[in-house]
């Protein structure tokens, strides 16, 4: 009969533990949704500024391709301007025993080529000529502008020729 009162007992023991367990099972859920809350407008928060970093830096390389695209084309622009200031420096109707002067270089580019490459480009050239020895060179400068809203780029391009 000790036995038989003794296993009555664990047994009320286990179930009255297991009918706590189920208490505080119900019990969790009430106490944490206030932390959900905390925890998800978290989460939002941290996706919000993931979103706007992201946002910046695709913004960044926009600009960085739109001034490299604008650049090239400079670039482009004044080493054109170049080979045009050659072109009046040294042109290939020329008389015989001719001699070359910066005079007959302008100082624009005035019949720039109507195409995509040269739109909202100006170019302005300067020769200078000097001597050494009884050789004369000529110095060409060529500096192209292009602008587009607020990208404005400017490149030099320097050549050097000379004469007789």
């Amino acid at each position: 009969m000790f036995l038989n009162s003794h296993s009555r007992s664990v047994g009320r023991n286990s179930v009255s533990r297991s009918s706590l367990s189920r208490s505080k099972s119900y019990v969790l859920p009430v106490r944490q949704r206030g932390s959900a809350l905390i925890i998800g407008v978290f989460v939002i928060t941290v996706m919000f500024l993931l979103a706007s970093a992201l946002i910046n830096i695709v913004e960044d390389g926009d600009t960085g391709l739109t001034q490299e695209v604008w650049g090239t084309r400079a670039f482009a622009a004044a080493n054109s301007g170049a080979d045009a200031a050659l072109a009046q420096l040294f042109p290939l109707a020329a008389a015989v025993g001719g001699v070359p002067a910066c005079s007959s270089v302008s100082s624009t580019w005035k019949n720039m080529p109507n195409v995509t490459g040269f739109h909202a480009c100006s170019v302005s050239l300067t020769c200078t000529e000097y001597k050494v020895g009884a050789v004369t060179q000529y110095r060409i400068n060529s500096t192209a502008v292009c602008e587009s809203g607020d990208t404005r780029v400017s490149r030099q391009v320097e050549v050097e020729a000379r004469g007789n």
